[in-house]
């Protein structure tokens, strides 16, 4: 019984969690101080728990704007620069065969942005522009995942996530001063993005050494934590139709 709960065990680690060499280290020989595989082992599990996590990450921010059918205080500008950062992410990731735990939420993410960029689109009243941005958005997605494309305009894509990055966050921040508030933006979507992003410099340094990758996240958790500031500070301020209704 105790030979099938340590296969059992072996089987759930090996090799999502950890590689059989560490898993012996760890397990085996009860080297419960190994460096080098403790780090493979928290790595891995802060990778698949940001994966696990970023299917919930955006829902906040896009059930907001379908309770209050409006997309009020979000930037259409920043959010699509986001997506053309997180996009760059995926396909440079899959160009470069990472493993799926040191990439995975950027999928996720991608999906629950381009939804948002929609519905930004559609409570302005620009449904039909918001369905020919998912056509478009579609096809060159698929033209960067095929293999025609040069693996140089793959990389050329992600060093482009950095001013992306940078700018589609400005763009928010800057909407957020001009209004005195954040509208419709998800504290919960924007503490959990600072926090992923955050852990990820760590994960990106140790599942695949790209400098390029580390260096992006780097970037984005220095973007997501001056959103996250404005949070808090903008807290108990509300859009000014909404103070003329209480009144």
């Amino acid at each position: 019984m105790s030979g099938e709960a340590d296969g059992l065990f072996k089987r759930v680690l090996v090799p999502i969690l950890l590689p059989e060499k560490c898993y012996d280290q760890l397990f085996v020989h009860w080297d419960l101080l190994h460096v080098p595989c403790l780090k493979i082992l928290l790595s891995k599990g802060l990778g698949l728990g940001i994966v696990a996590g970023s299917l919930l990450v955006k829902l906040p921010q896009i059930f907001k704007i379908l309770g209050a059918k409006s997309a009020e205080g979000l930037s259409l500008q920043s959010v699509m620069l986001e997506l053309v950062a997180l996009t760059g992410t995926v396909v440079y990731s899959i160009a470069n065969n990472f493993p799926f735990s040191s990439w995975g939420e950027a999928l996720f993410l991608t999906l629950q942005t381009i939804t948002i960029c929609f519905l930004v689109m559609h409570y302005r009243g620009e449904t039909v522009k918001g369905v020919a941005f998912l056509a478009c958005y579609a096809v060159t997605l698929l033209a960067l995942l095929s293999p025609l494309t040069p693996l140089a305009v793959v990389t050329m894509l992600q060093a482009s996530n950095v001013p992306a990055v940078v700018v589609g966050k400005l763009l928010q921040a800057a909407t957020n001063y001009r209004n005195g508030h954040t509208g419709q933006l998800s504290a919960i979507t924007v503490f959990m993005l600072f926090g992923g992003s955050l852990a990820r410099i760590f994960t990106s340094v140790q599942e695949t050494g790209d400098p390029l990758m580390a260096g992006v996240f780097v970037v984005s958790s220095l973007c997501n934590g001056l959103i996250a500031a404005q949070v808090l500070f903008y807290w108990n301020a509300r859009p000014p139709h909404k103070q003329k209704k209480e009144q």
